[in-house]
C-alpha cells in the first residue's frame, strides 16, 4: 500500500537521486489508485461473495484494510498541503472531466458519502413496498445471506446518526464556502483600497502589497483546505463505525466501485461523445 511522502512534489517527473526521493502527488495518486483498483477491491469484493464471510472476523480486517487505505489518501494530501503546492491541490491534474463535478475544495464532496448511504437505505424502504416474490427476483445469489440482507430492518439508531451526519454536513460545508469567500474578499479589497496608488506614482509599494495579501490569503486557503479533507475523513469514518460490518464492507465497496469507475475508459470515451453534441437542456449536480 503506498506511503503518504513529507514531500511529495518535484519539478521533475522522475524521483529525485538520493535516498529522500520525492514523487509528483500524480505518481502518488497513481499508486494509490491502482492498489485500490488492483488489490483492495477484489479483495473486499472476494470477502463479500465468499461463504466465510459468515463469520465476520476476515471480513472486518477487510474493511478495516480498505478503510485505511482511503483515508491514507486524505493524510497524504494534508501532508502535502502548502502555499507552495496548494493551487495543484485545489485544481488536480490527476482527476479527470468525469471526476471534477463531484470536487469541493480539490477533491470530492462530502454530500457525495452521505448520499452514497442513503442509496442503500433508500433502496432498502423501497424494497419494503414490493411484494417477497419481487425481492426473490433481486436477491445476489452469489453471496452469503448475511451480505444479501445487510440492510434489511435498519435500526431507527442508525437512521438518527445518519441524520445526525447529514445535519453536520449542511452546517459545515457551508460554513467552509463561507471561509473561502472571505478569505478572497479581503484579499480583492486589499488589492483595491491600495490600487489607485499605482497610479498615483507609488508602483514601489503596490507590490509588497499584493505579495503581503497573496501570502496571508494562502495561509488561510491552506486551512481551509486541511479542514475540508477533516471532514471528508470524519463523514467517512463516522459512516463506517456506525455500520455492522457486513453494511461497511457494502458501502466501502461501493465507494471504493465508484472511484474506479470515473477511470473505466468506455464511460470516459461516452463522456467525451456526450460533450460533442449540442447541448439542448441543463444539468445540475445538487449538492
Amino acid at each position: 500500500m503506498p506511503k503518504p511522502f513529507s514531500s511529495l512534489f518535484s519539478r521533475s517527473k522522475k524521483p529525485l537521486p538520493g535516498p529522500s526521493q520525492t514523487l509528483s502527488f500524480t505518481e502518488y495518486y497513481t499508486n494509490w489508485f491502482n492498489t485500490l483498483n488492483n488489490t483492495l477491491l477484489p479483495l473486499i469484493h472476494q470477502s463479500l461473495s465468499s461463504s466465510s464471510s459468515s463469520t465476520p472476523t476476515l471480513l472486518c480486517s477487510h474493511v478495516d484494510i480498505l478503510l485505511q487505505h482511503l483515508l491514507s489518501y486524505y493524510d497524504t494530501l494534508d501532508l502535502a498541503a502548502s502555499q507552495e503546492h496548494l493551487p495543484q491541490l485545489l485544481f488536480p491534474s490527476w482527476r479527470n472531466s468525469l471526476e471534477i463535478p463531484f470536487l469541493f475544495l480539490g477533491d470530492l464532496h462530502p454530500y457525495l458519502f452521505t448520499n452514497l448511504l442513503r442509496s442503500f437505505l433508500d433502496q432498502e424502504e423501497d424494497d419494503d413496498d414490493d411484494t417477497a416474490e419481487d425481492d426473490d427476483e433481486f436477491l445476489d445469489i452469489h453471496r452469503p445471506w448475511q451480505v444479501v440482507m445487510a440492510w434489511k430492518n435498519v435500526s431507527k439508531s442508525l437512521m438518527a446518526h445518519v441524520e445526525q451526519i447529514e445535519c453536520g454536513l449542511r452546517l459545515m460545508v457551508p460554513a467552509l464556502t463561507n471561509r473561502i469567500k472571505k478569505v478572497q474578499g479581503g484579499f480583492v479589497g486589499r488589492i483595491a483600497e491600495n490600487w489607485v496608488g499605482f497610479y498615483e506614482g507609488k508602483r514601489e509599494g503596490i507590490k509588497s502589497v499584493i505579495e503581503e495579501a497573496m501570502k496571508e490569503e494562502m495561509v488561510e486557503m491552506v486551512t481551509v483546505f486541511m479542514d475540508a479533507n477533516r471532514l471528508r475523513k470524519s463523514v467517512i469514518t463516522e459512516i463506517v463505525s456506525a455500520l455492522t460490518v457486513y453494511q461497511a464492507a457494502l458501502f466501502l465497496e461501493a465507494l471504493a466501485q465508484f472511484l474506479v469507475g470515473f477511470r473505466d475508459p468506455d464511460l470516459i470515451a461516452e463522456f467525451k461523445r456526450t460533450k460533442e453534441l449540442p447541448i439542448t437542456g441543463g444539468f445540475h449536480l445538487g449538492f
